[in-house]
């Protein structure tokens, strides 16, 4: 439970990317929303917000939804190594998640990272 923001882990924060920006933080923590597409024992094939296949590595959980959101790190322009990963169910407006990417890595970067 988050008592204050004193308690927010703010050491390493996670860049909201699609797959086009994905290329600016290799090497670097970052959240993504995905569409499965094709799901693995030790990765998952899925569709970025922007409509770019992008693959997923880890352990992601024995249940996926359609829509999961991963944060873990870039660890090339196409892929993510996944470190936690949050079912967002079978329905989300994929369009706002892409427009909140721009956003935060845009004009407004400041208030996000």
């Amino acid at each position: 439970m988050l008592r204050s923001s004193s308690d927010m882990d703010t050491s390493n924060p996670s860049v909201f990317v699609n797959a086009e920006l994905l290329r600016l933080y290799v090497g670097r923590q970052v959240r993504a929303l995905i569409q499965v597409v094709q799901p693995g024992a030790g990765s998952v094939i899925g569709n970025s917000t922007d409509g770019v296949h992008l693959i997923v590595k880890g352990t992601p959980p024995s249940s996926l939804t359609k829509f999961v959101e991963v944060i873990g790190i870039a660890d090339s322009d196409k892929s993510i190594q996944a470190s936690i990963w949050n079912n967002f169910g079978d329905t989300i407006d994929t369009h706002a998640y892409n427009q909140l990417c721009l956003l935060a890595n845009g004009d407004f970067k400041h208030l996000f990272i």
